[in-house]
């Protein structure tokens, strides 16, 4: 006979040490005893008899009690042990209990570390040690929903932080999805926020794209008198025109002059993947001059103070400075803008081989990213006929 509230609210103990036992049919039955009522589910698991705990009275109801019931009935049809699926289940969430936001946080950091500069490394630290850790740290990850993030960052760009606050998000978004990956969150929360943060102004680096005023630059760089490190940097800049920090932190292990190749590694460059630049005639020449200067160093240009440190950044805009050229006519970073134009406009260069020498994303007719060595002939021919070029500019009246 099935039990009703009125007899589970009513019924006592009856002194029996084992307990009472009242069947509500099905499996489940109430255990009466002197410390109180507490629902049991019988039932059978790989040949084996077996009781499943359904919570106490009165916290668990008649009416709950036979909802987990049916529940346990639905696990059994689909051959999943109940008991072994509570036991799991409470795991978990003792797991993700344990899982604090800040201790996936960490432990992302530990392991990328390896992979990115010790300023980048120190950069994610800070901004998460300072912006925030101190909201969300403490809290399971996997219970921070969208808005817990938001209202974190906000903080940031509340601010005026706007670039920073964006970066933190995506800070974060690298953190959840290493938390699905290792099986204590279930999603990156933060996809939730697309467009809810004001997007920081982009402003292009001044860059000299014009012929003639590039030839005036170039005049102006080869008559630079300034330390030997600076002008070769100054020299090369054009030549290669990779990233600022990508050539001012070039270590000579990277470099197999024989082959007249320099391999940067991965976690040296912004987008995480190895970048092969091809070596013309004229950045050799440059190169081995400076290696009987800095060979026995770590860093092709090394800091004038110490070995330990590579060439501030400050340097070859200091530079451009001292030859003339302000902040709004050119900076270190202006040599890619004005090699994308002019091998582009005036050399009719392939613009895909121009995206590759830049270590720009391009992508396949299948909309497959192309691996670093996809049409090295064709750029290492590019490369010296770029280089031919500015010779010739700069020889020009």
């Amino acid at each position: 006979m099935a039990l009703t509230d009125t007899f589970i609210r009513n019924v006592k103990h009856s002194g029996a040490p084992a307990g009472d036992k009242h069947t509500d049919g099905h499996g489940l039955f109430l255990l009466v005893k002197a410390a109180g009522k507490y629902w049991r589910l019988n039932y059978r698991f790989a040949n084996k008899q077996k009781t499943l705990a359904l919570g106490v009275y009165p916290e668990v109801s008649l009416l709950k009690a036979r909802k987990r019931r049916e529940e346990a009935k639905e696990l059994l049809a689909e051959n999943i042990d109940p008991g072994e699926n509570k036991r799991k289940e409470k795991l978990d969430r003792v797991k993700s209990a344990e899982f604090t936001f800040e201790k996936v946080a960490n432990e992302w950091l530990a392991k990328i570390n390896s992979t990115k500069s010790e300023k980048t490394h120190k950069k994610n630290t800070s901004w998460l040690n300072n912006h925030v850790f101190p909201y969300i740290g403490k809290v399971p990850i996997s219970t921070l929903n969208p808005r817990d993030i938001l209202t974190t960052v906000q903080k940031i760009e509340a601010r005026g932080a706007i670039e920073s606050a964006n970066r933190v998000k995506s800070l974060c978004s690298q953190i959840f999805r290493y938390a699905v990956a290792i099986g204590v969150a279930e999603r990156d929360v933060t996809v939730d926020l697309r467009g809810a943060l004001s997007q920081p102004q982009r402003t292009n680096y001044a860059a000299i794209t014009e012929p003639k005023e590039a030839a005036v630059l170039l005049r102006a760089i080869h008559g630079y008198s300034g330390h030997p490190f600076a002008v070769a940097a100054l020299k090369l800049s054009p030549l290669f025109f990779v990233r600022p920090g990508e050539l001012r932190g070039a270590e000579w292990s990277e470099f197999d002059l024989e082959n007249a190749v320099w391999r940067i590694p991965g976690p040296r460059m912004k987008m995480g993947i190895e970048h092969i630049v091809p070596l013309p005639h004229q950045a050799m020449a440059i190169l081995k001059d400076l290696h009987k200067l800095t060979g026995h160093r770590k860093y092709v240009f090394p800091s004038i103070r110490t070995d330990d440190r590579f060439m501030s950044e400050n340097t070859i805009n200091a530079a451009l400075r001292a030859l003339g050229f302000d902040k709004n006519t050119m900076t270190g970073h202006g040599f890619r803008a004005m090699a994308r134009t002019i091998m582009d406009e005036v050399l009719g260069e392939r613009v895909d081989l121009i995206e590759h020498q830049l270590a720009h994303a391009v992508i396949d007719p299948n909309g497959r990213a192309y691996n670093r060595t996809a049409h090295l002939p064709a750029r290492r021919e590019m490369m010296q006929r770029w280089a031919d070029y500015l010779d010739k500019l700069r020889i020009s009246v």
